[in-house]
Formats: C-alpha cells, structure tokens, sequence
C-alpha cells in the first residue's frame, strides 16, 4: 500500500477541491482519499504538503517519431519526458516514416508501446501515405489498437474525401484530429506572416490559412456529428469560430499548445529557429484570445504538440529548419506561469483541460482520483520556481524556453500506483 499525504486534491472529474491523503492499493488502484495515518504499515509514503494531487496529465497530440525518425526521439525517450511532465497517458501522432497507414506497422507499434512504463496510445492516418487520396482501412486499424485517425502535419483539401473520413469515424465513434493549414493560402510555414515575418525577409503563414480550413471542416461536420478535433489553435479567429460551432451544437473540440498560450511571433526574433513552428506563434491579441477561450471552456484541451528535432536541425536557418518544438517537461511551467499566476485561468480549469476533458474524447479510463481508478497521479508544487534545463528526458533539446525561469514543478508522477518518475 502506498500513501500520499496532505495534498491539495483537484480532481475536476469529481469536483473535488481539497487537502486530504490518498491511499493506493497493492494493485495500483486507487483505494480511498480521506484522512489517514501516516505509518509503518504503508510499503510508501509520499509527502504531498504544499503540493497539489491531481490525475496524470493526457496530452492528446505528441510526435515520438517512432518509427523511423528515431534519430530524434524514439517512444522510450518520449515515455521518459512524459513522466517528467507529469503526464500519465499520451497519444502519437500518426505522421513517422513510414506512416502508420497499415495494419503491420500499427500492430508492430502498438506492441512495443504496451511495455513503456506509462500509456502510450497510437493514432492512424487518415488517409494512405498521407497523400489525401485515399481513406485507410479505418476499421482495420481500430480493431488493430489505433484509438482515433489524423493526418496531423498534412491538411486534407479534398472535401469530399474528408466527408467520407468524417462518416467513418461518426460511424466508429472515433475522434479524428486536423492540421488547419490551408497551403493555397501559405506564403512560408513556421512563422506567422506580419511584422516579424516582414523583418526577416519571410513570406509567412497568416491566420487566414488556419481559420479558413477550420471553418470549412466545422461546416462540413455540422451535419455529421463526428468527434472532430482541430489542432492546435494559433488564431483568435479560430476560437471564435470554435465558440460559434458549439452555440451551433456542432461537435467539436480544440486544442491550444502551451507554447501558443505562453508566447507570441516576437520569440522568433530573440530564438530564432527554436521558435518556428507550425501553425506559428501569433500575435499578443492572438494570444489573449487563446487564454479567454481556455477559460471560458471554448478550447476544450492543452495538447503540447511535443516535436523533437535533433540539434543540427535545428541551428539551420528560420527559413530552411524543420518546424517544432518539444514540450512535455515544459507544459505545466509555462502554463502555470503565463495564464494561472496572472489571474486569467484557474488552475482546476488547466487541470480540467489536461486530464477530465482529453480522457472523454477518447473514451479513456482515465482523468480522475475516483475510488477503484488506476492510480494515475501528478504531485506538483504551483510554487515552486525553476530554470529550464539545457537538457530533458527527450532525446531532443529543440526548446526556445530554455533559460527561462518558471513557476511550477512536478514532483512526483505515478502511472498503475508505481512512481514512474521523482523530481530528486
């Protein structure tokens, strides 16, 4: 049996709010949250004082670039950096080399994936290779362990074949999860196109290209009714249409990044090709957008979009460097610095959109400290103030954050009532 002691619990599953301990059986399941003695008679006792107990952290879109883009991070490496995040269960997207468009890819994955010490999902691709030509054999590689269908990386510009795609998973009762990023409307990916853009000479990628898309694939599910994701949201724009959607009854659920929540356009002037990534940081008004439709519920989810890439990627050039940034050990520091400390979110609302509300999209047994649940627990302390390191977990290190001082640390991650990771 093992005891975690005079925590603040916030389970928003539950609406639960409170200091009390939580006891975990020997089966790594969650016994009982009350009042307990601290003794001799637990294999382990975890002093949560000053800490807040919440579910593991569900990050619904992470790259582990496995397989074939190992060289970057592998799922091994990107199971390790999870646990430091505080994250219990994460979903790969469906974009390596090859793609998980098979069955024998997927099935070679998903059972290498089941022996990592914490959840590691895996989604499928929408389409073969990517190519937006032809939908997969989407019932295939469900019953084959995929757990929802992206082409992530890739918009599909072919609406007739994504109405198909939308059906079949309406019909499956699956999410599928979008990249809005219109390509007739891109002058150059990674960095929004206005001042910052202008200044280094680059054509940029504007907001038009994203809402535009979003708005499209909305309308085109309104009559579906498919559980329809859209990624990480950059724009204001989008939010309000994503705000528009839901008074419609559409179904529909967002994404923000913590990157998009913490910093804008002017990162990539001080960072250069650390800050690329796709869709761009944006503008403050942007931004601001983002922080009200995270608090108003409007996004339902904080997704890291955790993108490793090696370092002599990464030192190219804004214009010629890979899009993306990793962002499991940061998550919970930059949100908790730039939208909790400032008044704008409560933190029961951050909690609600990193485990309760990801857990529901996909169904999962997961996201709450009931009684008889799996043990998936974060122990963090919101106050406690740190530098970001020039290494991580990740096999990569491609973070423009580093340096930069935070507020909240994990302390501590169990994933089936085993410590999986110990801030030391």
């Amino acid at each position: 049996m093992k005891l975690i002691k005079g925590g603040r619990i916030i389970d928003p599953a539950n609406l639960v709010d409170k200091i009390a301990d939580i006891l975990i059986d020997d089966s790594g399941k969650i016994s009982a949250i009350g009042d307990f003695e601290a003794n001799a008679s637990y294999e382990t006792v975890i002093d949560a004082n000053g800490c807040i107990v919440a579910p593991g952290f569900i990050d619904v879109h992470v790259h582990f670039r496995d397989p074939g883009l190992t060289y970057k991070e592998d799922i091994t490496t990107g199971a390790a950096a999870a646990a430091a995040g505080g994250y219990t269960t994460v979903i790969c997207m469906a974009n390596t080399k090859p793609p998980v468009d098979s069955v024998d890819t997927l099935t070679e994955l998903v059972a290498r994936e089941k022996e990592l010490p914490i959840h590691v999902l895996q989604t499928a691709n929408v389409t073969m290779g990517m190519g937006g030509k032809e939908l997969t054999d989407m019932e295939a590689l469900l019953a084959a362990g995929a757990v929802g269908f992206t082409d992530d990386g890739v918009p599909i510009a072919d609406e007739k074949l994504l109405v198909k795609a939308l059906a079949k998973c309406r019909e499956l009762d699956v999410p599928i999860s979008l990249h809005e990023e219109d390509p007739a409307l891109m002058f150059s990916a990674g960095v929004n196109k206005g001042a910052v853009s202008d200044k280094l000479g680059l054509g940029g990628a504007p907001d038009t290209a994203e809402y535009v898309l979003a708005a499209r694939d909305v309308m085109l599910n309104s009559k579906i009714g498919a559980k329809l994701d859209i990624q990480h949201i950059s724009s204001g724009v989008t939010v309000e249409t994503l705000r528009f959607a839901k008074q419609m009854g559409i179904n529909v659920y967002g994404e923000v990044t913590p990157q998009h929540l913490a910093a804008t356009e002017e990162l990539v002037l001080s960072k250069g090709s650390l800050a690329r990534v796709n869709p761009p940081l944006r503008t403050e008004a942007d931004r601001q957008s983002l922080i009200k439709g995270l608090a108003d519920g409007t996004i339902d989810m904080i997704a890291t979009d955790h993108a490793p890439h090696s370092s002599e990627e990464k030192s190219k050039p804004v214009s010629q460097a890979p899009s993306g940034m990793i962002g499991l050990e940061t998550a919970l520091g930059l949100v908790i610095t730039s939208v909790v400390r400032t008044g704008q979110v409560p933190i029961d609302t951050v909690i609600k959109a990193l485990t309760v509300n990801p857990a529901g999209l996909y169904k999962l047994d997961a996201g709450t400290l009931s009684a008889g649940a799996e043990a998936d627990i974060v122990i963090f302390d919101p106050e406690e103030k740190w530098t970001v390191p020039e290494t991580f977990r990740s096999k990569a290190t491609n973070s423009p954050f580093i340096g930069m001082e935070l507020y909240g640390r994990v302390k501590t991650t169990l994933c089936g009532g085993r410590v999986v990771y110990q801030d030391l």
